[in-house]
């Protein structure tokens, strides 16, 4: 499997330096790094493609969608500056495969706690909504509520020709809900895949992860939901 690592940044060129060698690491045969937006990172394999920041404030969709464009490889990890691989995070890929469309990994953060991964959206207007409440952080194992989820903007794995498909909406910025409304577009058609073999890490301290996971009970009822 080869990989374009697609980087959005508004200028953190040590956490940037951090990420590349948590990619080196994993001694990926083929591999790109794509940085968009100020850096000054000079590294191997690594494509700096410079970005007007004062166009439109954190206009993350329209880095990402730059990213898409010009990878190089199917299989295209958008991350922020500020989310590192996990020892291992290659090898996770391998043993999950490459038949899927979106992908998503284990996401930690700086304490080593579950960040946003596997998520349901808690706004589908419809029963699930008064039902998961802020208890979104499902278990892994549920893999059949894709119509019923988002993936996070921080970090996702997706084939570029899905990217391509469904671009995120540019007349969006970062907090406007890019990835909420990316999320609803794509699902109608793919369903998400979740990989429990891999895992990134968050190395900004205080990101709130906004949801809970549920208990055992309210886990149990989402079998209801199934499609």
């Amino acid at each position: 499997m080869d990989f374009t690592f697609g980087i959005i940044t508004g200028g953190n060129d040590g956490m940037i330096n951090t990420i590349i060698d948590s990619i080196e690491k994993e001694n990926i045969p083929k591999y790109e790094v794509i940085v968009v937006g100020p850096c000054a990172v000079e590294r191997e394999n690594t494509i700096l493609i410079p970005f007007d920041e004062n166009v439109k404030r954190a206009w993350i969709t329209k880095k990402k969608n730059e990213i898409t464009k010009a990878a190089t490889y199917d299989n295209v990890v958008y991350l922020h500056d500020y989310i590192k691989l996990e020892d291992g995070w290659y090898e996770g890929q391998l043993k999950a495969g490459n038949d899927f469309h979106i992908r998503m990994d284990k996401i930690i953060d700086t304490n080593g706690d579950r960040y946003r991964d596997w998520c349901i959206w808690p706004h589908n207007n419809n029963a699930m909504d008064s039902f998961i409440g802020r208890d979104c952080l499902i278990p892994y194992y549920l893999t059949n509520l894709s119509k019923y989820m988002y993936i996070s903007g921080s970090y996702w794995v997706a084939k570029k020709d899905v990217m391509l498909e469904f671009p995120l909406n540019e007349s969006l910025a970062w907090g406007e809900g890019e990835d909420v409304l990316w999320s609803k577009q794509v699902r109608l058609k793919y369903d998400f895949d979740m990989n429990v073999n891999s895992t990134v890490k968050l190395m900004k301290v205080g990101k709130d992860k906004v949801f809970n996971e549920p208990y055992t009970d309210k886990i149990e009822g989402l079998n209801k939901f199934v499609l």
